[in-house]
């Protein structure tokens, strides 16, 4: 799915003549994806070049695109600046990393707990990116 196939899919809804937040299809992830440490070595905001002369992790570039392919959606999510935008958007386009979208800013620090209305599920990269597997797991979650 390209950027205007996803834009046209998340374009304004109405229900009962009221805006509502549009909802993906079954089937259809939106993935978000760290940069730093996640798709190429860890580079923090502090040493701007290595973001130019950093390899990107094989294995994330393959599955990436992979998912990509399969109709997914692909948004970078990096604690990277503003500031930072061209140089990560040059070296995604020259690494043939294919995305929809880039956000900037990411709270730094990590221990990340996200609180949504939409079905919201994480994933920890521990160094090998591949297809994704079902596994149980305890979560902290709202009492009913």
């Amino acid at each position: 799915m390209n950027k205007d196939e996803v834009n046209k899919l998340l374009s304004e809804k109405l229900e009962d003549g009221e805006h509502v937040s549009p909802v993906l299809p079954e089937g259809v992830k939106n993935y978000l994806i760290d940069i730093d440490g996640t798709i190429t070595e860890d580079v923090p905001n502090e040493e701007p070049d290595r973001m130019k002369t950093c390899e990107p992790f094989p294995d994330a570039l393959k599955t990436l695109n992979k998912w990509y392919d399969e109709g997914h959606i692909i948004c970078f999510f990096t604690s990277r600046t503003e500031e930072h935008r061209d140089v990560t958007t040059e070296w995604l386009n020259r690494h043939g990393f294919k995305f929809h979208s880039l956000l900037m800013g990411k709270p730094r620090g990590g221990n990340y707990h996200w609180v949504d209305n939409h079905l919201v599920k994480a994933t920890r990269y521990k160094g090998k990116f591949t297809d994704l597997v079902e596994k149980e797991v305890t979560i902290e979650v709202f009492e009913d």
